[in-house]
């Protein structure tokens, strides 16, 4: 090699080093920010595990698949899951004991207020009319304010749970349970809840993260794996991956 070419000799070779170390960087940042499980040359993410904490449900307690909302009161697609998708969910897997569905509060008004202002109010709400009449009055009260969307202010939040049969005047006024609405915010972020509604779907304390109001088939696909004890996961716009 002559000395007038071994600068550029030398050159090249760095770059080429710098493009390894790179691509090793971005694998090993891969690695560490995705656990998977390899099955038949599919990833799969790794379930994470989670808490129904004590919020409102419907089906049997010991069913053996479960079903966590992340949701917020005014979010139309929430709305639309709520009245449409969840029927199905219902007829199916919830009224013969096979899936227990859960229902937490994901309101981003807690970080920005004037995202869907009256989003709090609706869910503490709610929460008031559970403490008093119990879990289902709470989800007649679920079913009464996404009916109500777009008119949920205080006044009208109480004048719902009056038509219900409950007064929650000094329950809402002091927020009583705000602290239980950002309890469940919070629990949704860790658990990689980005937007509403966002699903925790599983078993034993262990979920998969299904986003977006999708189309029952879609749910039906995820559930059924679980049953069946096979590996799925949704790759993103309301799709399942089933291995």
């Amino acid at each position: 090699i002559k000395k007038d070419d071994l600068w550029k000799y030398s050159t090249f070779v760095l770059i080429a080093l710098v493009i390894v170390l790179i691509v090793v960087m971005i694998n090993g940042k891969n690695n560490t920010t995705l656990t998977t499980t390899e099955t038949g040359g599919l990833q799969i993410p790794e379930k994470i595990a989670a808490s129904v904490d004590d919020d409102p449900f419907i089906g049997d307690e010991g069913a053996k698949v479960v079903i966590i909302e992340f949701s917020d009161y005014e979010c139309p697609f929430c709305k639309r899951h709520s009245e449409q998708t969840l029927s199905s969910i219902k007829s199916e897997y919830i009224n013969s004991g096979k899936v227990k569905y859960v229902f937490r509060d994901f309101t981003p008004t807690i970080s920005n207020p004037k995202y869907h202002p009256n989003s709090i109010k609706a869910a503490i709400a709610a929460e008031c009319v559970k403490e008093i009449g119990g879990n289902d009055a709470y989800w007649k009260m679920h079913g009464a304010i996404f009916s109500n969307q777009g008119s949920n202010n205080a006044e009208n939040l109480k004048n719902l749970a009056q038509n219900l049969g409950y007064d929650i005047k000094n329950c809402l006024d002091s927020e009583k349970f705000r602290s239980e609405v950002e309890n469940d915010f919070a629990d949704g972020q860790k658990y990689g809840i980005r937007g509403t509604p966002g699903f925790l779907i599983g078993s034993n304390g262990k979920y998969r993260i299904l986003s977006g109001a999708c189309p029952y088939n879609v749910f039906k696909q995820a559930i059924d794996a679980e049953f069946v004890g096979k590996q799925w996961y949704s790759p993103g716009n309301c799709q399942v991956v089933v291995k």
